[in-house]
């Protein structure tokens, strides 16, 4: 029988089902116990082009991957417009569970998201768990959640991601039998009971959350006689490499998504005895849930707070425009100032087209990208162009930081904030934060 949430409201446990993945009868089945045999599936509207829907797709596969999934193949449907019930129409969904039941498969995985409905009605035809982007994005979270900070983060944007998709959708909720004088007719009681369940814990989670940002505006405050350089940018971009190439520190670097979760400081020289704090974020992917986005916002500080984002992009990769312009995007919602942003073109030593034909085409996406006017310092806005993992353009890096921090002439650029400390207080330059700590049911 299905388990309920737990009725300690300090710390309640969340089953594989109540993660907001499983509706029928594969409720109780974590996929990712084992390493699930998985088919992924796209939908390409209109006129999108194909190689778009492939990238995309491509994209999804890492994920799964990451998420420990063994993807072994993928569907897409070229449809006008979107089957409100199925999200696929009924026909390629009934292939698609031909397909599951021939090959064992153990997870339908979507490249877009799907309401709760759809996915009933989909384990209902394929006969195994369905999954949407945005939930395959929370389980990698919550897979690699280390610190108290993350793990409430991603519990939180889990809890947010599942709460409208409560209603009616498990057997569990059918407890109770209708009858007269009960409203809302058979099962209401409990679907109520694990809505207040649900809503408890994402106020004690808020609550925490308040404070490690309080904790962390307290560190940064001690920083503030110090310059600090966030690196920010899409995820498997170099960010960690380049991280550990400017400060000299040992961050695990893996060629994964989302390898980095939590917030990393050490400090770095930019040369001439100056020196600056490096921060090294979580990374960004397209169709982010808005549930982390929010969720993260603690974390993502850094990048607000920071006198310097270094944007890196990933200029080897196909589709590196599309990923500059995601990043783009992300920091602009954040309300990162334009004037703070130096773009970092990384893994040059992996492109391979004319050096001369690849600096017109950085400089073509630069004007499409509209990154404004001239910045202060004189400096450009065309890409710094690296290889944190060979070292090349890394001391054109520094230099170019020292300028937006220092200025041409050591003192501290007019354009940035000035540090407010009180005349009594000493520069704080740790190397690394300590980790703030959740409250009590963590």
């Amino acid at each position: 029988m299905a388990a309920t949430l737990a009725e300690d409201t300090a710390a309640p446990t969340i089953s594989w089902k109540h993660r907001g993945f499983m509706t029928t009868d594969f409720e109780d089945r974590d996929p990712f116990a084992g390493q699930p045999k998985t088919l992924i599936v796209g939908v390409r509207l209109g006129a999108t082009p194909e190689h778009v829907v492939d990238d995309h797709l491509d994209e999804l596969d890492a994920l799964a991957g990451a998420a420990g999934a063994e993807v072994l193949g993928r569907e897409v449907q070229r449809r006008q417009a979107l089957d409100p019930a199925l999200f696929i129409g009924r026909g390629k969904a009934e292939e698609i569970g031909e397909l599951v039941r021939e090959s064992e498969l153990d997870l339908v995985l979507f490249d877009d998201d799907l309401t709760a409905g759809q996915v009933k009605n989909l384990e209902k035809i394929v006969e195994c768990a369905v999954m949407d982007r945005s939930a395959l994005i929370l389980e990698i979270f919550h897979q690699r959640a280390r610190s108290g900070e993350a793990r409430a983060q991603v519990e939180l944007a889990r809890l947010r991601y599942l709460l409208p998709r409560l209603t009616r959708r498990w057997s569990h909720l059918s407890r109770q039998a209708g009858g007269i004088g009960v409203r809302g007719g058979e099962g209401e009681s409990q679907l109520e009971a694990d809505r207040r369940m649900l809503r408890r814990r994402i106020q004690r989670l808020e609550k925490d959350l308040v404070r490690i940002e309080r904790t962390r505006n307290l560190q940064r405050r001690g920083r503030q006689q110090v310059r600090e350089i966030a690196l920010a940018g899409y995820t498997n971009a170099g960010k960690s490499t380049l991280f550990n190439q400017l400060t000299g520190a040992d961050t695990l670097v893996k060629n994964q998504v989302f390898a980095t979760l939590d917030s990393k400081l050490r400090k770095g020289h930019l040369g001439g005895g100056r020196t600056a704090v490096f921060a090294d974020t979580v990374g960004f992917v397209r169709k982010l849930p808005h549930h982390l986005v929010a969720s993260f916002r603690s974390t993502l500080g850094e990048v607000l707070e920071a006198d310097v984002v270094l944007h890196v992009v990933d200029r080897s990769h196909p589709a590196w425009m599309e990923q500059q312009s995601v990043g783009d995007e992300v920091l602009r919602d954040l309300g990162v100032e334009v004037e703070k942003i130096i773009l970092v073109h990384n893994k040059i030593d992996r492109v391979e087209t004319n050096p001369r034909e690849d600096q017109n085409q950085d400089h073509d996406a630069d004007q499409d990208q509209d990154h404004g006017t001239d910045r202060p310092n004189g400096s450009s806005h065309e890409a710094l162009r690296i290889s944190a993992i060979t070292g090349h353009g890394i001391e054109e890096l520094k230099k170019e930081l020292g300028i937006r921090l220092f200025g041409k002439d050591g003192r501290i650029a007019p354009w940035m904030r000035a540090p407010e400390l009180d005349e009594d207080s000493e520069p704080a330059v740790p190397a690394e934060t300590a980790e703030p700590q959740l409250g009590q049911g963590q």
